[in-house]
């Protein structure tokens, strides 16, 4: 009995002992960074979080260095609040510091009252650029029953590819509320599509014949640099209405 209890002992050490091996870091290893860490996760296709909630680390306001004072964080969201007073051709929408290509961005938005803004992927910054929306095909974030845009036209309403594709039905939750928009963007496969609240409501081809074909019947036509960028930056817009984002998380494909 005591020769048993002894080798349990024996083997209950040498795995402490190999457990103690793995967790230990190697002598002059480096410590791991975030930007290792979002490698890391890019490689695996796993989440990678680009707001946490807390600071505006990794974004910052289009064409400009720092973000916009008309840009806050409230209970772990990041929340746009229209200027009184408004210079002439001041901009205050914010865009991610890395670029992006084939990828899910998840996010949830809220809109105020009769609010209109956006998401865009594929902003090219530059002083030839005024606006992300110069280059950046956008996904409208819109109160549906109160804000003009709407009656413009299905493609103008919420969770639309913006004067090109419309939404499948309106899926949109009361103002003041929440709203969970998944949006795949995938250059490899030339497709994308937009989920609104759990309903895939877009779908719209990518990178090919029937894009251009697609922006050639659009308020786009003939702009120089608009869906030109695969690989670009991600933007959320101020279109001078309050709007807020919150659990901003992106997937590579």
């Amino acid at each position: 009995m005591r020769a048993r209890q002894g080798i349990g002992l024996c083997i209950a050490a040498v795995l402490s002992l190999q457990s103690a091996c793995r967790q230990a870091p190697k002598e002059g290893a480096a410590e791991e960074t975030p930007a290792m860490a979002e490698a890391q996760a890019s490689e695996a296709g796993e989440w990678i979080s680009l707001f946490d909630g807390t600071s505006f680390e990794g974004w910052k306001g289009y064409n400009q260095e720092g973000v916009p004072e008309t840009w806050s964080i409230e209970d772990g969201a990041m929340v746009f609040t229209p200027p009184e007073e408004r210079p002439q051709g001041a901009n205050y929408n914010l865009v991610t510091e890395g670029t992006y290509t084939n990828f899910v961005l998840s996010l949830e938005w809220r809109i105020g009252e009769g609010g209109n803004s956006g998401v865009f992927w594929g902003v090219e910054e530059g002083e030839q650029f005024g606006q992300p929306y110069l280059t950046g095909p956008e996904i409208q974030v819109l109160d549906n029953q109160r804000h003009p845009d709407a009656k413009a036209g299905t493609t103008h309403q919420a969770g639309a590819l913006y004067d090109m594709v419309a939404p499948a039905a309106d899926v949109t939750r009361p103002v003041g509320e929440w709203n969970l928009m998944v949006i795949t963007v995938d250059y490899a496969n030339q497709q994308g599509s937009v989920d609104l609240n759990g309903t895939r409501i877009v779908e719209f081809p990518l990178g090919n014949q029937a894009w251009d074909t697609m922006v050639a019947g659009s308020k786009f036509a003939g702009w120089e640099g608009f869906g030109k960028y695969p690989s670009g930056k991600l933007g959320v817009q101020d279109h001078g209405d309050p709007v807020a984002f919150r659990n901003i998380k992106i997937k590579p494909l």
